[in-house]
């Protein structure tokens, strides 16, 4: 090869180079510009032990539902959600996975048409070492108008959590997206990551500690874990875990069945309260109500939503589904008829 040809050869190999690395740069922006305008800052509970009153969310609809952390920011009726241009408005918490560590919010207000992530379309994988971008209110340096702070970083691993928060394992058992850069601050929980070419990637969870290493860590919920519950939420308000009954069970009934969604099953003996009933439905004829805490199912003591859901799985048609429930410190007995389920 000639001098004359590796120089050109060189000049040509520096151009692509630089082209490829402008391309880059301006996918990048690009995702960032798109992306701000779908990101929120939330505002509720804390400063009482240096627990933090703000943190972040993301828009999953027009209508103004927000997906975020399920957090102590939102022990409170009404929290304060602050939009990129500066907007502010009250919401409420609409229900919760905290299984998931995921909340969904809605707006109070009514007709606002807002840009949102669409979970259908704007799903993405990653795979480690690919380039990411982190936005989150962290530090709450965004109240008003300001744009929330953006992270470049990258996948260092894809991996089963075990963390802790203090003493308590945490809920979440899941595969999750370790970044190589601090993405979990103080209120940076309920933040996307986001892949440099616009894919929504996942949600920035707690700050936690690894259980084997003690050490925090930094990472995302792959938004896959997250998109039907949330659809879920916006459609109905309400969200169902998917049952698994033990092999022994035969599992012909569950709670849904008769027109109950109870809390989330989220540690061993969680207490069977009702979280919902659904219209016209059985339980609702019954006069079954949110809140409700099932005692005894056929004189049999329910200790936990466990209980309650193997016990369900054993009832035949043409039986009586007889519940004991305290509400507001007095018992109530109810009777549901078990009918024959369609096929």
């Amino acid at each position: 090869m000639s001098n004359c040809t590796a120089r050109h050869t060189g000049l040509t190999l520096v151009f692509l180079l630089t082209l490829s690395a402008s391309a880059i740069a301006q996918s990048a922006a690009e995702t960032i510009q798109s992306t701000l305008p779908k990101v929120v800052k939330i505002f509720g509970s804390g400063g009482i032990r240096g627990l933090a009153s703000y943190s972040t969310g993301f828009l999953v609809s027009a209508d103004g539902h927000i997906a975020t952390i399920w957090s102590h920011v939102l022990d409170q009726d009404d929290v304060a959600v602050v939009l990129n241009d500066g907007r502010r408005y009250e919401a409420k918490v609409l229900a919760a996975e905290p299984q998931l560590d995921l909340a969904i919010l809605k707006i109070k207000e009514e007709g606002l048409n807002l840009p949102h992530f669409n979970m259908a379309e704007d799903a993405g994988t990653a795979a480690v070492g690919d380039r990411v971008l982190a936005f989150s209110n962290m530090f709450k340096v965004a109240t008003g108008d300001e744009p929330v702070s953006v992270l470049h970083g990258v996948v260092s691993a894809k991996w089963d959590l075990t963390a802790r928060r203090g003493r308590f394992e945490v809920p979440y058992q899941g595969e999750v997206y370790v970044v190589d850069a601090i993405t979990n601050n103080s209120g940076s929980g309920g933040g996307v990551l986001m892949s440099r070419d616009g894919k929504l990637l996942g949600m920035i969870g707690k700050e936690l500690r690894n259980a084997e290493s003690n050490t925090w860590i930094n990472y995302a919920v792959p938004v896959q874990e997250l998109a039907e519950p949330i659809a879920q939420i916006v459609e109905t308000g309400v969200y169902v875990q998917r049952e698994k009954p033990d092999e022994e069970n035969p599992g012909r009934y569950r709670p849904l069945d008769f027109g109950l969604v109870m809390v989330p099953d989220v540690v061993f003996r969680t207490p069977a309260y009702v979280d919902a009933v659904l219209p016209n439905s059985p339980a609702a004829k019954a006069g079954l109500a949110p809140d409700d805490l099932v005692l005894f199912v056929n004189e049999e003591l329910m200790q936990s939503v466990r209980d309650l859901r193997n016990t369900l799985g054993y009832l035949e048609a043409g039986d009586t589904l007889r519940l004991i429930v305290q509400r507001e410190g007095r018992l109530v007995t109810v009777e549901l008829p078990v009918e024959r389920k369609a096929e």
